[in-house]
């Protein structure tokens, strides 16, 4: 709540809180002073330890979180998690004096996510947890203010604390070491007290421990090696991507591309089995299959029709960091730390989408990589709602009248807002080169009684994305046009390769046509597609490194339209029963952005499509490696 309290350790009781403008991470108290990050505010604040008047200000770097002093209350390190940075502040001076970057190159994108601070026992040695680098960062800081970096040291995933005692470090991993199987799922129609102990992807992470001792210099030397083999991002990667002559999708951004204009539809939680698990041209198991064809007939063409794209995966857990991911590639520490406690139920807000800048990376999401570049945007719903913008570069540049997030709001409808909005545009020549187009109704409502039914819901999301690419298909752009279609996470269901596995779609004429592409991608291989052809620039370490998507790609255009396939279920059904399926569907908060308990909710959608008596199979968690194929270099 942006206030530092002092409390009284012994009565246990407030004796003051103090206002701030931003959220404070972290303490530490030296030299008569208390010092607090404020976590959004780009600086350390000094209080008295007596008065708690506030003195001053240190500037530091974006989103200091960790404090540490040195035992003589001299220097201050501060990470920077939104900067890949440590700040080295001489408290005496009240001022940085260097800055240390932790990353495993320089000039790096965001995506080091410095987050840990632990110094030997010495006081010679800086131990720098890494998050997103799965590593820790070493420093000589035997003398302050002429640092040297020593070389790093792996860990575990998502490493958010890091120590030392008696020579030995001990690294905290907030995500454990790798995804895990779930043999011991939700089952249907559980007590409420079982459901709580059920796996749910947002608690299947276990976090480790790790205890290594402190390596002597040719020990680090090959921790060092071994740290620059496990991570995929290179700054080579960043400037050169994998690619071909020829392909529309450009090697290195500002190239040309005969693609002008980027339609970027994202929908909601759904894996690749539930889908499309039932074509037999894919690596899919028809028995997990909840929205075969008949659900998702527009879908099933564009994969047929165009790519079918059966190794692709989300990069995010849930809705919260997946919409940071599906703009950002990248979701920052504040999102990361703070999800988990929010779908925990136990506190904070749904604030992810534009609403808190502190969940902002430093340069922002696509939409300022485009206003920086010159590149038009608009969106419709994403970041967005209904009159109003949740995010400044948005303001103007969005459709009013598109609803965001409600789930009795069919997407056919948003769907002629679009139409009309883009009619309208293309009449005076207007049409933006990025388009953001949020359908999410295939999150469905469950079986909560009077709403859309879970295939209703599915159709109509199944129909409005089909309706959108004929319209496009019919205009004199789309021979300059390419629609990109993911989910923003594939938290509601079963998959037989992994739980982050989803369904992912292309279509426009430069699109290779009845083509299946079995090479792994990502959120952030989508986006890093969408940068080259835009001319836009990586925005974070993963979309630097992620291979892009220029096998789906071809140099020779064909500019057939698309027929969108009608709905083969009612759209306008709702739920009658009032079963116990029902009775559980009332209790969820489909009124915001995943506000249910999604292991239960999983439950209910599966009871619901395949009968009360039907089990659920326990979602699939894989440790799998990814190995690049050869570049083709002309």
């Amino acid at each position: 709540d942006t206030s530092l309290y002092i409390c009284n350790t012994g009565s246990l009781a407030v004796e003051r809180r103090i206002r701030l403008e931003s959220p404070a991470y972290a303490i530490a108290v030296a030299n008569r002073e208390v010092y607090a990050a404020l976590w959004g505010g780009r600086k350390v604040a000094v209080f008295d330890a007596n008065t708690l008047e506030r003195r001053y200000d240190i500037p530091v770097g974006d989103h200091p979180n960790e404090l540490l002093l040195s035992k003589n209350g001299r220097w201050l390190y501060v990470a920077n998690a939104n900067d890949n940075s440590v700040s080295v502040v001489d408290t005496r001076f009240r001022r940085e004096v260097e800055v240390l970057n932790a990353a495993l190159y320089a000039d790096s994108p965001a995506g080091s996510t410095t987050n840990g601070l632990a110094l030997s026992d010495d006081e010679k040695t800086l131990y720098v947890a890494n998050a997103d680098n799965n590593c820790l960062a070493v420093f000589d800081v035997s003398t302050p203010g002429e640092s040297r970096a020593k070389g790093f040291i792996p860990t575990g995933w998502y490493p958010a604390c890091v120590r030392v005692a008696r020579g030995k470090i001990f690294v905290a991993n907030g995500k454990g070491l790798s995804s895990q199987a779930n043999p011991k799922g939700p089952q249907p129609i559980m007590k409420r007290e079982d459901y709580r102990a059920a796996p749910y992807i947002g608690s299947m992470f276990l976090g480790t421990l790790g205890i290594l001792d402190a390596p002597d210099e040719r020990q680090l030397e090959q921790y060092t090696q071994q740290v620059y083999e496990n991570t995929p991002y290179s700054k080579e990667k960043e400037s050169r991507a994998e690619g071909a002559a020829g392909n529309p999708v450009p090697r290195k951004p500002g190239d040309p591309s005969p693609i002008k204009y980027v339609f970027y539809i994202i929908k909601e939680n759904r894996t690749f089995d539930q889908v499309l698990g039932d074509m037999p041209e894919g690596n899919g198991d028809p028995a997990l299959c909840l929205f075969p064809e008949k659900n998702t007939p527009n879908q099933h063409a564009l994969a047929r029709e165009f790519v079918l794209l059966d190794n692709f995966y989300v990069n995010a857990e849930v809705s919260a960091d997946g919409h940071n991911w599906s703009t950002a590639a990248y979701a920052t520490d504040y999102v990361e730390k703070t999800w988990p406690t929010s779908y925990g139920g136990r506190g904070g807000a749904y604030d992810y989408e534009g609403t808190n800048p502190l969940g902002a990376p430093r340069k922002g999401y696509i939409w300022d990589y485009c206003q920086r570049a010159g590149v038009t945007y608009r969106t419709y719903g994403e970041f967005a709602d209904d009159d109003k913008a949740n995010y400044k570069t948005l303001e103007g540049p969005f459709c009013p009248g598109y609803s965001s997030w409600d789930l009795n709001i069919q997407d056919i409808e948003r769907e002629k807002v679009w139409e009309h909005d883009f009619d309208s545009l293309l009449a005076i020549g207007r049409v933006a080169r990025f388009n953001t187009i949020r359908f999410g109704n295939d999150h469905t409502s469950g079986m909560k009684k009077g709403s859309y039914s879970p295939q209703a819901a599915v159709a109509d999301n199944d129909l409005a994305v089909g309706r959108l690419i004929e319209h496009l298909s019919r205009s004199p752009i789309w021979k300059q046009s390419v629609v990109f279609i993911l989910e923003d996470d594939a938290q509601n269901g079963p998959d037989h390769v992994d739980a982050h596995r989803s369904i992912a779609f292309l279509a426009g004429p430069y699109v290779r046509r009845g083509f299946v592409d079995h090479t792994m991608y990502s959120t952030s291989s989508m986006l890093r597609t969408i940068e080259l052809i835009l001319g836009l620039p990586p925005m974070s370490q993963y979309d630097a490194a992620a291979t892009p998507m220029w096998r789906c790609f071809t140099g020779q255009p064909d500019t057939s339209r698309f027929e969108v396939r009608p709905n083969q279920v009612s759209i306008d059904t709702r739920n009658a029963s009032t079963d116990e399926l029902s009775r559980i569907s009332e209790t969820f908060n489909l009124a915001e952005l995943d506000a249910v308990p999604e292991r239960l909710f999983n439950e209910v959608l599966w009871k619901g499509i395949r009968g009360g008596h039907s089990e659920m199979p326990a979602p699939r968690r894989s440790a799998f490696l990814v190995t690049a194929e050869e570049d083709d270099d002309d």
